[in-house]
């Protein structure tokens, strides 16, 4: 059972996890591989809106999206964009990370290969993943500035999207722990974390929303 605080506490992180960056043009928007066809649709829509010229789609496949997904994260989304409208010439795929790290540098790699000037990058992820892209990307690509972005949805819209909740709710604490851990890893840059942030994901970890921790404070995932 789902609790009032439980709901609380998760609202708490997911606006935690949203950076609440103002939209701007940049020089290529990379939308990050998931389950989600979300951030597909986030690209082409941001794309349509000329804040970008040029789409990249990073991932291979996970254990979540191998059926869903056969011929790779990056790939279906490309499909997807086409069949929204955007042309073939202004989408790059990168096939093969497997991680938010990867997904960075290898996705960084292609442009410099392709010759693309990148100076901005318009960073689309899961609404919930926005800080931890950003995170990342501070980390790995420093030279560059930054515009995360995810679907604009609340918490029981994404919550209604998935159809599971317990699971939404795993998602968002799982992902706080990587914030917190990742630094240390040299994964990502350090960033302060709320004392009632903090406290709600503690409260959350103590009713059981548990299962997409990592065992141990390793940096596997």
């Amino acid at each position: 059972m789902i609790t009032a605080q439980d709901w609380e506490d998760a609202q708490c992180i997911w606006s935690y996890h949203q950076m609440g960056h103002a939209l701007r043009p940049c020089s290529v928007a990379i939308g990050l591989g998931s389950h989600d066809l979300g951030v597909a649709d986030t690209s082409v829509d941001l794309y349509k809106r000329g804040l970008v010229p040029l789409l990249l789609f990073t991932g291979a496949t996970s254990p979540t999206t191998r059926e869903r997904m056969p011929r790779g994260e990056a790939v279906h989304y490309r499909e997807r964009a086409l069949e929204l409208g955007v042309p073939g010439s202004a989408v790059l795929v990168e096939p093969r990370a497997r991680n938010t790290g990867e997904n960075i540098l290898f996705a960084r790699g292609v442009l410099e290969k392709e010759g693309v000037e990148v100076a901005s990058v318009l960073l689309i992820s899961k609404p919930y993943e926005e800080r931890r892209a950003y995170a990342t990307a501070r980390k790995l690509w420093p030279e560059v500035e930054i515009v995360s972005a995810s679907a604009p949805m609340t918490l029981d819209e994404y919550v209604n999207s998935i159809g599971d909740a317990r699971l939404v709710i795993d998602m968002l604490v799982g992902a706080l722990q990587r914030l917190m851990i990742y630094p240390d890893q040299g994964f990502m840059i350090r960033q302060p974390v709320p004392a009632d942030v903090s406290e709600a994901y503690q409260r959350l970890r103590q009713a059981g929303f548990t299962s997409r921790l990592l065992a141990t404070d390793s940096p596997s995932s």
